[in-house]
């Protein structure tokens, strides 16, 4: 996504790092909306005609508004806030890993061509999907820690090593902190799709731009990310049902698969319950891949920056050791001929 025009590239790890900033900074801002669509998605009803709540936390929210008002007055701001150092930390790992291998992908790529040029949109799909199954494989743990941090009582706040703790004692052990793996592995779609569609949007509307203004990324990455949020929102909500507390209904017996947990919203709430949370899913991801691809674009100009002023610095010190060698030599050379 960088090295276009007269700029040099950055190296993979410039992008994973410039990537890995911009999702920080976006995933901060937009934080509450997070708790509030996972609050959402976790609720499930006995029946679809029965009121009753069955809410990991005992609490049955009407829409956005309400659950942001209700976890207010019951857990002040700070509820709003719920997890937020297992998330962030999530967001870091799993963006600067993404940011990486997609880098090192598309990069081979691009080199494996006889003439270079940009990949086509299945082929930039299978890049993305690459890059996000490795990142999901080593960061995942982080995520089912975070989403049972979110979904916690009142009561029982627990810290990121406490709710750790807590998974690995569980009856699923170890293993239990990459539950809902396989729903991840299928996820890998999303990133794919958002990513693919940026730069297939970047590449029709501003091909011969080497940076794009903020403006201009917000709205290329506030597309692509609705569209990929829209295609994948059943996956999205099964995949935190497998990662939360399971519903009081089912007694503490926790769902296998993200097939189970759509097969069980769906026989009590209704198909179009898989789509719960849509809204503010939406606008988180809306905010923050817009962000998120805003200040990636600035954060990829200083790193390019940066290094283009050490590479400099390099090559002066490396010129002034070479001329001082040549100096010594030939103070050297007239002592050695008599």
């Amino acid at each position: 996504m960088s090295g276009k025009g007269s700029q040099p590239p950055l190296p993979p790890w410039g992008n994973a790092l410039a990537g890995a900033t911009g999702a920080v900074l976006a995933n901060a801002t937009v934080y509450p909306l997070d708790i509030v669509k996972t609050r959402l998605q976790v609720q499930v009803k006995r029946k679809s005609t029965d009121q009753e709540p069955t809410a990991t936390n005992d609490a049955h929210y009407t829409s956005s508004v309400d659950a942001m008002r209700r976890i207010v007055e019951d857990e002040g701001i700070t509820g709003l806030y719920s997890g937020i150092k297992g998330s962030l930390l999530g967001v870091t790992s799993t963006n600067f890993a993404y940011f990486y291998w997609y880098s090192v992908a598309r990069s081979l790529y691009l080199s494996s061509q006889t003439i270079p040029k940009p990949p086509g949109t299945a082929m930039e799909l299978s890049l993305g999907a690459v890059a996000g199954a490795v990142a999901q494989v080593f960061t995942i743990p982080v995520s089912v820690i975070t989403t049972r941090q979110q979904t916690q009582p009142k009561g029982d706040k627990r810290g990121l090593l406490d709710t750790g703790r807590e998974l690995v004692h569980s009856e699923d052990g170890w293993p239990g902190l990459w539950r809902g793996l396989k729903a991840s592995l299928v996820l890998v779609i999303n990133p794919a799709i958002t990513y693919g569609t940026y730069q297939r949007l970047r590449d029709l509307f501003y091909p011969a731009k080497a940076s794009l203004r903020p403006w201009e990324s917000f709205i290329l990455g506030a597309a692509s990310k609705a569209l990929a949020t829209i295609l994948t929102q059943p996956l999205i909500v099964a995949k935190v049902g497998l990662q939360s507390r399971p519903p009081p209904a089912r007694q503490g017996k926790a769902f296998k698969s993200f097939l189970e947990v759509m097969s069980y919203i769906v026989e009590h709430e209704g198909p179009l319950a898989l789509f719960k949370g849509l809204a503010p899913q939406i606008t988180k991801g809306i905010l923050v891949q817009g962000l998120l691809m805003m200040t990636k674009e600035r954060m990829e100009i200083l790193f390019i920056i940066v290094f283009a002023y050490l590479r400099k610095l390099r090559d002066t010190k490396l010129q002034q050791a070479a001329n001082a060698a040549t100096a010594r030599t030939r103070e050297v050379l007239p002592v050695l001929v008599k």
